[in-house]
Order: C-alpha cells, then sequence, then structure tokens
C-alpha cells in the first residue's frame, strides 16, 4: 500500500521511526517531510499528505504533531479526506471500520512510541465495513460536496 506521511518538528522523530516500521511491513511510504527538528507550520504539511489521498496519489496518510488535532482540521479540507486524530488502538481501529478514515492524525507529545506503533498496525490491517457505515460515509462525502458549491 502507498502512505503518504508527514510531520511537523514535533512529530519528526516518530514519523522516522513509522516510516522504517511501514518500510519493513512491505508498504511504500511517500515522506513528505518535515526533514528535521526546525519549527515548521504544520498545515504545510498536513496538506501535502491530503493533496496526494484527494488525487488518489497515495492511498493512505499519516499525520503527526503534538496533539494531531491541527493536522486533522488542515487535512480534512481537501476533498475525499477523512482524517481525525486517534489516542489508542480502538479509536485507530473503529476510525477504520466505521469510518473508513484515510489519514491518521496522531499525538508526538501525548503517545508512547510503542503505543503508536500499536494503533498504526492496526490501522493499516482493519478493513471498512461498509454496511451501514457506508452509508454515512457516503452522506459525509454529500455534505463536502454540497460544500465546494460556489
Amino acid at each position: 500500500m502507498r502512505i503518504a506521511i508527514a510531520s511537523d518538528h514535533r512529530g519528526f522523530h516518530l514519523k522516522e521511526q513509522l516510516i522504517s516500521m511501514l518500510r519493513s511491513k512491505g508498504h511504500e511510504v511517500d515522506d513528505e517531510g518535515a526533514h528535521g527538528v526546525e519549527s515548521v507550520d504544520y498545515p504545510d504539511f498536513a496538506a501535502l499528505v491530503a493533496q496526494k489521498i484527494s488525487d488518489h496519489t497515495a492511498e493512505r496518510g499519516i499525520l503527526i504533531c503534538g496533539t494531531g488535532i491541527g493536522m486533522a482540521i488542515a487535512a480534512n479540507k481537501f476533498p475525499g479526506v477523512r482524517a481525525a486524530p486517534c489516542n489508542d488502538e480502538v479509536t485507530a481501529e473503529m476510525s477504520r471500520r466505521h469510518n473508513d478514515l484515510n489519514v491518521l492524525c496522531l499525538s508526538a507529545d501525548m503517545l508512547s512510541p510503542r503505543t503508536v506503533e500499536r494503533m498504526v498496525e492496526v490501522w493499516m490491517t482493519t478493513p471498512f465495513e461498509g454496511g451501514r457505515h457506508e452509508r454515512r460515509v457516503e452522506k459525509i462525502h454529500q455534505l463536502e460536496q454540497r460544500g465546494n458549491l460556489s
């Protein structure tokens, strides 16, 4: 699977760890930055990943900042992106099962690297259930389309 990943400066080290983990499992990983711990603006990096999801050049995205919240807000501005911060394995699993989440947003400050690895593993392997959830995800898509009318 092709995964686009990015972080701000606070998530740089965790991003590097996840890139290694994902590649070791056979995934293609596009590293969209940041490329160091110098202060950067998280919306710039959220946009790089979200654009790849929106234009289907990546199947999934992972964004990392201090809390994951700012990244989610920025990423959700792009058509077709369903981004949310998850804080444990249960929310990571349910975000895939019920919401077909395609961008996982993570906290570099509040989660241990081991917890994040377990969450990413669960998120990557959990399928979307479809059924009644597909109807709901489609309604989200319709809301997005209505918002794009000018």
